[in-house]
């Protein structure tokens, strides 16, 4: 299980003052408040509609909030400019979203041609890429999207996230197309990464079990509202029935399993 930030290093990296925010006259974000520690990979957790995805769009101001405000390495998302903004910002989607025309190398290296990198430092920077996420530039980059497995593919679009080494990334179900196993294998490469890069994570799941295994806080979302915040540990051990049901799933497969050893 991932252990939290050390306390002496905690630096708020991004930050949420009472946001509400309304969706077709229904609210979404109640008065939410919030801040995310440098360097520290946050989990949100929730039924669909909590508001998960809608933090990660606040965040990169993709939506702005009706009240309260969101604030970004010490700046409101409304004083920045939204593509510099976004350039610090990697964004990861669990349907991937690569460019089925372009090559692998040519998907990761979207953002730094447009930030006027040279060809020799980008093909540094991918090369350097494939490698962490564990696929051989020398096998991969020159491969299309259509002929690698999805695992590979998610791969791709965290290294297409990470290439111009983004404080913040941004996961919104990134494994949860992903079969059992294939999960279980990328599960074990973020945690790799992540100690690599000791990016500023805010990653959004409806299970609770992989946010228990990849986060250092979890917060979990009901009715647009944060009802809890804690480490894991602390969320495993909840008694709030909010807490518990989104722990449901993993007790009652825990039971099955503790049934079928013990018949």
């Amino acid at each position: 299980m991932a252990q939290p930030v050390s306390s002496s290093t905690q630096v708020s990296e991004i930050a949420f003052h009472g946001v509400r925010l309304k969706r077709g006259g229904i609210p979404v974000l109640q008065g939410l408040d919030l801040d995310v520690e440098q360097g520290e990979t946050l989990a949100l957790v929730g039924r669909s509609g909590a508001g998960k995805s809608t933090i990660l769009k606040l965040i990169n101001r993709l939506l702005v909030p009706d009240a309260g405000e969101v604030v970004v390495r010490g700046r409101p998302v409304t004083a920045w400019d939204p593509f510099d903004l976004r350039r610090h910002i990697g964004y990861v989607l669990q349907d991937v979203g690569l460019f089925p025309h372009l090559t692998v190398r040519d998907n990761i290296a979207v953002v730094p041609r447009l930030l006027g990198w040279d060809e020799e430092r980008i093909g540094r920077r991918v090369e350097e890429l494939l490698g962490l996420v564990g696929l051989p530039a020398d096998e991969f980059a020159a491969r299309r999207p259509d002929s690698v497995s999805g695992g590979q593919r998610q791969r791709v679009g965290v290294a297409r996230a990470l290439a111009a080494d983004p404080p913040i990334l941004l996961m919104d179900e990134p494994f949860g197309a992903l079969d059992p196993v294939t999960r279980s294998e990328l599960h074990g490469e973020f945690r790799a990464v992540q100690s690599a890069v000791r990016k500023t994570i805010v990653l959004v799941t409806h299970d609770m079990g992989e946010a228990l295994s990849l986060a250092s806080r979890i917060g979990v979302l009901a009715d647009g509202a944060l009802v809890a915040l804690d480490t894991p540990a602390a969320i495993a051990t909840s008694r709030d029935g909010r807490v518990r049901a989104m722990l449901a799933p993993l007790v009652e497969a825990a039971s099955a399993l503790q049934g079928q050893a013990h018949p």
